[in-house]
């Protein structure tokens, strides 16, 4: 895709936001939960997880990241009541356990990788783990990949497979004045690409380097279009956030660049000023929701969750879901639903009594 449309979201964006948070005298609307009927739109499968982050699916279980270290198992549609893993990540703002990825041949190896904040000697740092579980169980962790520099928060921390079967993995700055984004031979402000084991795959552009592009702030959510196209959500500070097509060797300019401008640097496809905080990120390909775009985006700071088309621009942007606080994570099931978390309890919304919670799109 070599079309770049660069969207600046201003007045819509703050009327938006005017109409749609609450506060916690006036809780938010939640769809009701009657799978009977044939007018179901959304079923709400597990309430009062506790900072969510992230979600992955395998047949007919889905597992989600809490922030304070815990990985949650919903089974046949039940929040089981003990964690699959109970870890220590560092108590930090925007930081701890943070994305869930799962390995392409799960059902053989049931390989579950996560990326954790952790404190060591006083200082911050990021690693990948490679948990082992058996019938929802932990049976072994190690850590394949280490020593990202951490920061109390833009951590990054999304993490998936891409078609390749290559793991990557989006970094975070360590503050707001780092120039480390530009510096190849560090690990902070990058997308990283791994082979299973941690270990660097040797078409990587870089010679010897896990590093697949540099130059951004604090990636969020990542997919890959029908073409393999890899595209990434990435927070700007307090504005300009963006959404980029991923090439390999290429610099996306933060903190030189925010958005588009520069002749080194790759611009945005879209730019979002003020910011609405984009989280999890997919191209629709299943067939029971008549989505008119592919293109769908969780959105946390304008607590939607969107459809959009880039060839059509701001336009096309339109609301799949709201009403329910902030929307942080959405994934695909094999069988073309979709899965959303919510993010009301990460210190920023506004949580009822049941926040937070997963909940499954039918139609």
């Amino acid at each position: 895709m070599d079309k770049k449309i660069q969207i600046i979201v201003v007045a819509v964006a703050i009327v938006f936001s005017v109409f749609v948070l609450t506060s916690p005298s006036d809780p938010i609307p939640l769809p009701v939960p009657n799978s009977n009927s044939e007018s179901d739109f959304v079923i709400i499968l597990a309430e009062n997880l506790d900072k969510p982050r992230a979600v992955a699916v395998y047949d007919d279980r889905i597992f989600v990241t809490e922030k304070d270290g815990l990985i949650r198992v919903i089974q046949n549609n039940v929040l089981l009541e003990s964690p699959l893993a109970a870890l220590r990540p560092a108590d930090v703002f925007d930081g701890g356990l943070l994305g869930i990825a799962l390995h392409p041949n799960f059902a053989d190896n049931h390989y579950i990788y996560v990326f954790l904040t952790y404190h060591e000697n006083g200082n911050l740092w990021n690693k990948i783990l490679r948990i082992t579980e058996s019938e929802n169980k932990l049976q072994d962790a190690e850590t394949i990949f280490d020593r990202i520099p951490g920061s109390s928060f833009t951590n990054g921390g999304f993490i998936k497979f891409g078609p390749d079967e290559k793991l990557y993995v989006g970094t975070g700055t360590i503050s707001e004045a780092s120039h480390l984004p530009q510096d190849l031979n560090s690990l902070s402000g990058k997308i990283l690409r791994l082979n299973d084991d941690g270990s660097i795959p040797s078409d990587n552009p870089f010679d010897g380097s896990p590093v697949y592009s540099l130059g951004h702030r604090n990636p969020q959510g990542m997919t890959w279009d029908g073409d393999g196209n890899m595209f990434a959500a990435e927070f700007g500070p307090e504005k300009n956030d963006e959404i980029n097509l991923i090439q390999p060797g290429k610099n996306y300019g933060w903190p030189e660049q925010e958005c588009s401008g520069g002749e080194s640097f790759e611009n945005a496809v879209l730019c979002y000023d003020p910011s609405i905080e984009p989280g999890g990120i997919l191209f629709y390909s299943g067939d029971i929701i008549d989505f008119e775009s592919s293109f769908i985006m969780a959105s946390m700071r304008s607590t939607n969750l969107y459809q959009l088309d880039f060839e059509e621009g701001l336009s096309s942007q339109k609301s799949i879901l709201s009403g329910i606080g902030r929307i942080r994570d959405v994934v695909q099931d094999t069988d073309g639903s979709l899965y959303v978390i919510t993010s009301n309890t990460d210190g920023k919304g506004f949580p009822d009594s049941m926040d937070d919670k997963l909940l499954r799109i039918l139609k």
